[in-house]
């Protein structure tokens, strides 16, 4: 039946036009934009599931950032504690040397000035052992803990070695001399003694600065893995939505040609009243 009133086939026409249309939209819009979920519109699910996802990545950042800087801070104490070493056996050669009985006074007086003046060296090391604002060698240091997770429920421990003269590993104080032989021989032994005990706190150190790289490198390898696996969830496949774009545009042409047939249907009407 023909009737001016309701063309039936445009309307059929028209909807098949717009439902290509709005697939076209969508299609165009994953090649603009990269994404097949670029908004909870698109899948509320997915959409909720890497923006979860996401917001870890973020936050590993800031483990990261925590990571780098326990590493920092224990590489600066190592690279001072290696001085302290250093200083240790230069003072242990001094003390050594004023241990032998036949040196005259003047002789003795002079390596008793270097020895102090090694000595205090390493108050000045020790005291300078500083990134951020953290020593971990100076009397009374604190040690550093870094974040290890994105909930922050979890850290690494990177303990501090009190390097400072009087203290637990360096025994040597700040008043100490070798300005006679008795003093000079008994020096000798301690200071083996001190640099065996700055040793152990280094190696202590340094284990908690691989500890940290080793971790550092999990977390990056990590954040990689999540942006990986949020780019399963929402990237689009660019290849397929390319030929999804030229096969849609070629049936948006055939569905405007439809409809322009549809309309021109009841035209034929005309041709009953001549």
């Amino acid at each position: 039946m023909y009737s001016v009133n309701t063309n039936t086939g445009a309307m059929v026409a028209l909807q098949n036009l717009n439902s290509t249309s709005n697939q076209l939209q969508v299609v165009q819009a994953q090649i603009n934009t990269g994404l097949k979920v670029a908004s909870a519109k698109d899948d509320g699910a997915t959409w909720a599931i890497a923006q979860s996802q996401r917001a870890q990545v973020a936050s590993l950042d800031s483990v990261k950032s925590s990571l780098q800087r326990g590493q920092s801070t224990a590489d600066v104490a190592i690279t001072a504690g290696q001085t302290v070493s250093d200083l240790l056996t230069q003072m242990k050669q001094k003390a050594l040397a004023a241990s032998d009985s036949s040196l005259d006074a003047t002789s003795l007086a002079a390596l008793n000035t270097d020895f102090q003046s090694l000595r205090d060296q390493v108050s000045q090391v020790v005291s300078n052992a500083d990134f951020n604002g953290t020593n971990l060698i100076k009397s009374g240091a604190t040690d550093y803990q870094a974040l290890a997770n994105a909930a922050g429920s979890s850290t690494l421990t990177v303990h501090a070695q009190d390097l400072s003269l009087g203290g637990v590993n360096v025994t040597i104080n700040a008043t100490d001399t070798i300005g006679t032989t008795a003093l000079a021989t008994a020096m000798v032994g301690t200071c083996d003694t001190c640099i065996s005990n700055v040793s152990a706190a280094l190696a202590k150190l340094g284990t908690g600065s691989t500890a940290l790289q080793t971790h550092l490198n999990f977390v990056s390898k990590l954040q990689d893995t999540l942006t990986t696996g949020i780019g399963n969830l929402v990237d689009a496949d660019l290849a397929k939505a390319s030929a999804q774009l030229q096969a849609l545009q070629t049936k948006q042409q055939l569905g405007v040609q439809a409809l322009s047939i549809a309309n021109s249907s009841t035209s034929a009407l005309l041709g009953l009243f001549r």
